[in-house]
């Protein structure tokens, strides 16, 4: 069927499967849901899992499994801080070379933490330089500011804010705008065309990170899909989420299931006006 012809348009954008969003389960786990559920590819968070850590074992998987791997996620996390290497940029250029590898189009990597002075100095010229040697896109996630008795602190430097920085390439999380209390519609509209890479998640801006299943916080998860589908967005949507509380199998796969539904059909945009 000719979905133009009934008024709707459907963008080149693929819905992945983050590997943390099937956590406890493994990082071989992630392929295997991903496949069963139809998802389109899946972004590796590289943690201290040895698998997520192998390009040769995640080709594999992907290989075995027929599901591409649209992103690696840089070892950014404070609980990843000795993976690969204490220096940040060796943890980045080894990310870089694991996409190489797989033939993953982004890395996503976090700003840096307020303690890693000689990181922050030289944050912006650094990614600069990296994404000058490689057709991989280095994309800058927004985070968020810590609130506590009515004063707020980050523990991002320069800024949580990746657009304030100048960087290529921008991935939006909608689970961490809720946390910062920003539009991410707006927020998406000041990344303007650096804008390669979505984290689908849901909040209520209680003051963590819930990373809860699209529609079910207070996030315009939808509207914000529905724009970048009107804007004819072709980077990747991975939907990364948290079911540790799922307690099953089962469970998980119906959360995310879900999950993938809801991206799809927020996906598709009106073909014409009026349509």
């Amino acid at each position: 069927m000719d979905l133009e012809e009934h008024g709707v348009r459907v963008p080149g954008a693929a819905v992945g499967l983050s590997s943390v969003s099937v956590y406890p389960e493994s990082t071989a786990a992630t392929f295997e849901i991903a496949s069963s559920l139809g998802y389109d590819g899946v972004e590796i968070m590289v943690l201290t899992d040895p698998v997520s850590q192998d390009a040769d074992a995640l080709g594999t998987l992907a290989d075995h499994y027929d599901v591409p791997v649209l992103a690696i996620h840089a070892p950014c996390l404070f609980i990843t801080q000795r993976v690969w290497s204490t220096d940040p940029w060796e943890r980045l250029r080894r990310s870089i070379d694991a996409a190489e590898r797989l033939g993953a189009p982004t890395v996503v990597l976090h700003p840096p933490f307020r303690w890693q002075r000689d990181y922050i100095n030289g944050f912006e010229e650094g990614v600069q330089k990296l994404q000058a040697g490689t057709d991989v896109m280095l994309a800058v996630e927004n985070m968020y500011p810590l609130r506590a008795r009515g004063r707020e602190f980050s523990p991002y430097a320069p800024t949580w804010d990746p657009t304030t920085l100048d960087v290529k390439h921008f991935c939006l999380d909608s689970s961490h705008t809720a946390v910062s209390r920003t539009d991410p519609l707006e927020l998406a509209e000041r990344m303007g065309e650096g804008l390669v890479h979505i984290h689908l998640g849901d909040g209520t801006g209680l003051g963590r990170d819930e990373h809860m299943l699209p529609g079910r916080g207070n996030q315009p998860c939808g509207p914000l899909l529905e724009q970048l589908a009107g804007q004819s967005f072709t980077g990747a949507v991975i939907v990364e989420v948290s079911t540790r509380s799922a307690g099953s199998r089962e469970r998980r796969e119906a959360d995310l299931a879900e999950a993938l539904a809801f991206a799809r059909l927020h996906l598709a945009a009106p073909a014409r006006t009026g349509a």
